[in-house]
């Protein structure tokens, strides 16, 4: 029998609120039999919405929140001050076990600190980071990049850490028996890079538990070469953003030279069936749902603006994470790490 999965949902968070994570919710639910989903935020407003859905009301419960996390509010001031906020409940439910992951579209700096503050970092690990799903050329795989924005500074051994929690949920999520784990750099070239970059491919060269494979360019990221691609926080973002506005200029021009007359109107009408697919495919809601690892929980940020279908995807995401029970599974494998190589603070 398929054992239960409870997620705490952070109904009020992101842009749009219940009127995307409510329905989101529900799609999930009707597709998985082995689903309990915990809506925190406004009862009232949440019952008035789902009086107009069919759904199984065993599984599915509200747990009644007082407050919500802005979009623009100071991180420091949400840890403050929103103890009742349908995020920080969610993250609660998370830690005393009444849900075993939590999804939220609210902002991501109120979400990383209040998750941090109350489910604490996994043992051996400095910092959580933030890790996502990129497409490449191979529609069969996919890379895992991390980290995406919570460590703007790191250091090697953060980096070391950051190796260790992408490969182990690489292997988890993705079933992939052995990931290749790179390091972002400047160059493959064994010279390339700064310090805290050589120095972290000298660590994990002699760290026997990863599968380190070297160094990787930004142009490799979607080539479909590495499973894992680590980098710190401030470069993983910059690429991140990079590749969606890269992304958004592409579909622009292209939608531009369709409708400059009515002949490209027409060819624009003929190539669709084929251009259907590969937006498809590189369509950011079919990737939405970032991991904050390295907590003692699992914590699901989705994009704050993410339509019913992206914000879907993130309780996906959520789903599998807490079925292979990934934060003990990290923690199991850094112990490994630490009795094994891990470097000391004065190498």
């Amino acid at each position: 029998m398929t054992a239960i999965i409870t997620i705490a949902i952070d109904a009020m968070g992101g842009d749009y609120g219940p009127s995307v994570t409510l329905p989101a919710a529900l799609q999930v639910l009707a597709l998985h039999p082995q689903l309990h989903l915990i809506l925190v935020g406004n009862e009232d407003e949440l019952r008035g919405m789902l009086a107009s859905y069919r759904y199984d009301t065993a599984r599915l419960s509200i747990h009644h929140a007082t407050q919500k996390v802005e979009m623009d509010e100071l991180p420091s001031h949400a840890l403050r001050n929103k103890k009742d906020s349908s995020m920080r409940l969610a993250i609660n439910l998370v830690k005393e076990g009444s849900a075993q992951a939590c999804v939220s579209a609210g902002n991501t700096g109120a979400l990383m600190a209040t998750a941090r503050f109350v489910l604490k970092t996994l043992p051996g690990i400095d910092r959580p980071a933030i890790i996502s799903t990129f497409p490449t050329y191979d529609p069969n795989k996919n890379a895992r990049v991390l980290d995406l924005g919570a460590n703007v500074d790191s250091s090697a051994e953060n980096l070391l850490q950051f190796a260790v929690m992408g490969s182990v949920l690489a292997s988890a999520v993705d079933n992939i028996k052995n990931p290749s784990v790179y390091l972002l750099n400047i160059g493959e070239e064994e010279i390339k890079g700064n310090e805290q970059v050589k120095k972290t491919a000298q660590w994990l060269s002699d760290a026997k538990i990863i599968n380190y494979a070297g160094y990787i360019e930004g142009d490799a990221l979607f080539q479909g070469e590495a499973d894992v691609i680590v980098c710190d926080g401030f470069v993983g973002n910059v690429a991140l953003k990079t590749t969606e506005g890269v992304a958004i200029f592409i579909a622009k021009l292209m939608k531009n030279a369709f409708m400059r007359n009515w002949l490209t109107k027409l060819v624009g009408l003929l190539v669709k069936p084929i251009l259907k697919p590969v937006a498809k495919r590189v369509d950011p809601a079919r990737y939405n749902g970032a991991s904050l690892i390295g907590l003692q929980g699992t914590v699901i940020k989705s994009h704050g603006g993410a339509s019913i279908y992206g914000f879907a995807n993130a309780i996906k995401e959520a789903m599998i994470e807490a079925e292979k029970n990934v934060p003990e599974r990290i923690k199991h494998q850094v112990e490994a790490l630490l009795k094994s190589s891990s470097p000391s603070s004065d190498e």
